[in-house]
């Protein structure tokens, strides 16, 4: 197949990118002898003081972000053709011969640093990249780098199976994301008969899902055993640099969650078969409005859905829609739903432009605006960022990453007015706070299944389906699966994290604890909550956790306490409606 060049992301966006000073901008990142020169010359260069050293930090900095512009640009074009095997070709070659070389130049670059007798005097604007660098200098194992590339070779795999899955619907060929969009229709029937079409499609993978991420555990097992570790849980922890809590607080976190969260799930629940009538409450009962409102087409293409999310952005503030509008003209956006496309959607810095690129599958509804609110924030903070002469700077800790992402949701749902009906804003209103509850839920559901998988190597299928299925019951308010309990077995196969960012998901709990607080604040003083939120997203990753919540002005916790504190904020907003 020939490549597509319309899929190539832009080199030369219309602003200007981050000065680069060392690096020349035709440099090939995919050229491991390249990669091999420019490494060599960094180790090589005399460091003769604190300012020389912090010059050679920001020159590393530089070859950095070459390296993961080629991989964010190689990634997104299989992602946005999965059937395109040129570019399939191209992702996985840099991801099974390039990064695994790379990582090994990096490591050697961290220990030059780490060996450096002026490393005490950076002081405390590298206090944060220092504890990352000694971290990773001692988990990196050079074995572990084909292991990993050989783990992300499974994780395209993974894509390209969910991605390349449609289902026939009533003559029609749909991909998974518009069959699953007919659960919001009021005609019942045509729910249940969308479900199943849906839910059979997925099963029918099950078998090679299961053999894909069996595969997974067993690289991922070697390479915690590798670095030392005991499990893999305690390794990708580790890896993951969570330096502010630990897997005692997920799993306090876990319990909170059960005690405060299901509890008004099931008083949601039962409102939700009343309303509707019914006697129990199927899977495909789940995401119809309670209000009789129907679902209709928002928009018809891209153009359209970036219009009225850009509304949306600049009702909450000018500068975000301004800093929207950058990706719209430099073509830095691919978020509707097509064939072969893979599944889901997220930002993607590309650092040698400084700027983000968005990527999902849109279906025209009303669900769609949240997801674009929600990338748009991940943009937002990457463009806050983009100046930034440490690339490691640029990225927050995910647990704030989401914060920012999760915000820009809630900021930009009071003002839905804007573009809605009053029907569909009660409508999508009562779908956001319903759904933080439900984000609580299924982040302990599957913060909790992911501990296990990585505490219980060896453990078999029916086991692995077993607690799937009692943490479903311990976490979320039991729906009626009968007669249909085999698509329920496998739900968690549809969960891209498990495969893609193993032991990524208590990153999305933490957050929304975060978002809610600043949506309190918001709704008391919004000049001062958007003041806040902008000054935390300009410090990137440059500041422990901590102290990145403080900056937006609410605290970093993810226990009871603070929960008690929002749930009932979240229920006095649905009583209302």
């Amino acid at each position: 197949m020939k490549k597509n060049l319309s899929m190539e992301l832009t080199k030369t966006p219309d602003i200007d990118p981050p000065p680069f000073t060392f690096v020349s901008r035709d440099f090939d990142a995919a050229d491991v002898d390249q990669l091999e020169s420019i490494a060599g010359k960094l180790l090589e260069r005399p460091i003769e003081s604190a300012a020389a050293l912090r010059q050679w930090i920001y020159d590393w900095s530089e070859v950095g972000a070459m390296v993961s512009s080629e991989w964010a640009r190689r990634l997104t074009a299989m992602n946005r053709d999965t059937r395109d095997e040129e570019a399939k070709r191209r992702h996985l070659t840099f991801q099974g011969e390039v990064m695994p070389r790379w990582q090994v130049l990096d490591d050697k670059l961290d220990r030059h640093y780490l060996a450096s007798p002026f490393r005490k005097e950076l002081g405390e604007e590298f206090a944060v990249f220092d504890r990352v660098k000694e971290q990773s200098a001692r988990l990196f194992r050079e074995e572990n780098t084909r292991l990993g590339a050989e783990d992300r070779a499974l994780g395209a795999r993974y894509q390209e199976m969910r991605g390349s899955m449609a289902v026939e619907f009533r003559g029609e060929t749909l991909t998974m994301q518009q069959c699953m969009a007919k659960l919001q229709e009021q005609d019942r029937a045509l729910r249940e008969e969308a479900f199943l079409a849906a839910s059979e499609r997925t099963y029918a993978a099950r078998e090679k899902t299961d053999e894909l991420f069996d595969e997974m555990l067993g690289l991922r097992a070697r390479m915690a055993a590798n670095a030392g570790f005991d499990n893999f849980l305690d390794f990708q922890f580790a890896r993951l640099f969570r330096f502010d809590y630990t897997t005692r607080d997920c799993t306090r976190f876990q319990d909170a969650v059960e005690k405060v969260v299901v509890p008004a799930l099931v008083k949601l629940r039962d409102r939700r078969c009343k309303r509707l009538g019914l006697e129990t409450l199927r899977p495909w009962d789940r995401q119809v409005s309670l209000f009789g409102v129907a679902p209709r087409d928002l928009f018809r293409d891209q153009q359209g859905y970036v219009e009225l999310v850009e509304r949306i952005f600049g009702a909450v503030d000018p500068r975000f829609a301004a800093d929207f509008d950058i990706l719209v003209r430099n073509g830095l956006l691919d978020l509707m739903s097509r064939p072969g496309k893979a599944p889901g959607g997220y930002n993607c810095p590309v650092d040698d432009i400084g700027l983000p690129f968005i990527f999902y599958n849109a279906v025209g509804r009303r669900g769609d605006l949240r997801v674009l609110l929600h990338e748009g924030g991940h943009a937002f903070h990457t463009i806050a960022t983009r100046g930034m002469p440490v690339k490691a700077y640029r990225r927050a800790p995910t647990e704030f990453a989401e914060v920012a992402s999760m915000s820009m949701e809630m900021f930009g749902f009071e003002r839905l007015g804007e573009i809605l009906e009053p029907d569909e804003l009660r409508e999508v209103t009562y779908g956001q706070f319903s759904g933080a509850l439900h984000v609580f839920a299924s982040v302990a559901l599957v913060d909790a299944f992911q501990a296990w998988i990585y505490t219980h190597p060896g453990h078999s299928r029916e086991e692995r389906t077993a607690k799937w299925l009692e943490l479903a019951d311990r976490f979320t308010a039991r729906i009626d699966w009968t007669g249909v309990e085999k698509y329920h077995e496998g739900a968690w196969q549809a969960i891209p994290h498990l495969f893609l960012q193993p032991l990524y998901y208590i990153e999305y709990g933490i957050a929304q604890l975060g978002a809610l607080q600043l949506w309190l604040l918001e709704r008391n003083d919004h000049e001062a909550a958007v003041a806040g939120y902008r000054r935390a997203l300009a410090l990137g990753g440059s500041r422990p956790l901590p102290e990145l919540f403080e900056t937006a002005g609410i605290r970093f916790a993810m226990d009871e306490e603070v929960l008690r504190a929002l749930v009932p904020a979240i229920l006095e907003v649905i009583e209302a409606l």
